[in-house]
């Protein structure tokens, strides 16, 4: 989006702080300094210091009740400010134009790279209006030149950080929520996205499945064949799973040594034609391993059909899995519907019987 707001918590730090700054100094220059004072003069900067030591004391502490449009326009705003009190004092020294520098910061910062190119030709128009009148067209053209080639640049260093530390952000979420090995959710990546898929499906009555397998004999393929195919035999497990994971919603998840799961927005017949391709899968694709493609027992449980939480269907799933492992591996096994609960007050009351 051309106009998108990126952190705005950190951005309306970065006015406030702008804010609370410019009010004292704004009465420093306009009542302290000047040999000359005029009434009104006084009572305007004096009033202006307050407004905007309110206005930035409101940002920093009260945001939410700024309006969000407020954050996207912060930086003409700065701009409109400079170039006004510039003009006000008839300053046009470098250190009263350095004071630019703030809005082109605040954009670099945090909106996009239309409002960055937008703030720059804002900025640069400004100070021509400052210092062309103040110093001429001689003086003026090299002041005006220095500083927008100078703003230009700080854009373009400060763009280029900022979409480093972005990368870098996320590469270091990708290795924080995932299986470095298979590439799959972790166990607290995939524990958050079924919390969410349960909420969700509390509110649209869909059902979800939770699919939990592991490799059946994978300590006699790591004793046997060694680690290196076990890991082999891992990823192809793995990878089938993100083939069948069709969904746009479905999330695949490695919760430990073997033990896969598969989060799937489906009912039962959908889950169960799922564990069906998966074993055609990992049946094509690891038939280049040393020890075969590696079986698989699967164990199966949808909400609502099976259990109400995400702890009891992964509790469910869990149980069909040992299921079908107790009924010989290479199984697949659907969890059993929970037992009725019955009221106390409903249960029948027991025969009482004479001495």
């Amino acid at each position: 989006m051309p106009f998108q707001l990126r952190d705005e918590a950190g951005a309306s730090r970065s006015v406030a702080y702008l804010l609370m700054g410019a009010g004292p100094f704004m009465l420093v220059t306009g009542v302290i300094l000047p040999e000359k004072r005029t009434i009104g003069g006084v009572l305007t900067f004096v009033t202006l210091t307050f407004l905007l030591c309110g206005a930035g004391a409101l940002c920093r502490w009260r945001p939410e009740k700024v309006p969000s449009v407020f954050w996207l326009i912060a930086p003409f705003f700065g701009i409109g400010m400079v170039t006004v009190l510039n003009l006000a004092t008839r300053d046009a020294s470098t250190g009263a134009q350095l004071f630019y520098l703030w809005p082109v910061l605040y954009a670099a910062n945090f909106l996009s790279r239309v409002v960055n190119y937008l703030t720059v030709a804002l900025v640069s128009a400004g100070n021509a209006a400052v210092v062309f009148p103040l110093l001429g067209a001689n003086r003026g053209v090299s002041d005006w030149a220095s500083l927008t080639v100078a703003m230009l640049l700080t854009t373009v260093v400060v763009w280029s950080l900022r979409g480093r530390n972005e990368r870098l952000r996320e590469v270091l979420e990708t290795q924080a929520y995932a299986d470095p090995l298979t590439g799959v959710a972790n166990r607290r990546s995939f524990d958050g996205e079924l919390a969410r898929a349960v909420e969700k499906s509390h509110r649209t009555g869909e059902p979800v499945a939770l699919m939990t397998l592991d490799i059946d004999y994978f300590k006699k393929i790591n004793d046997s064949w060694g680690h290196g195919i076990g890991d082999q035999a891992l990823q192809v497990v793995a990878n089938a799973l993100r083939e069948v994971a069709a969904g746009r919603d479905d999330v695949v998840g490695r919760l430990g040594g073997d033990e896969f799961v598969m989060l799937m927005r489906t009912d039962r017949l959908g889950a169960r034609r799922a564990a069906d391709d998966l074993r055609t899968v990992v049946t094509e694709t690891g038939g280049s391993l040393p020890c075969g493609p590696p079986g698989l027992s699967i164990g199966i449980a949808v909400l609502p059909d099976h259990a109400g939480t995400a702890v009891e269907l992964g509790a469910a799933s869990d149980a069909a899995l040992y299921e079908a492992k107790e009924g010989g591996r290479g199984r697949t096994a659907m969890a059993h519907p929970p037992s009725p609960r019955h009221n106390v007050d409903q249960l029948p009351s027991p025969s009482v019987t004479g001495a």
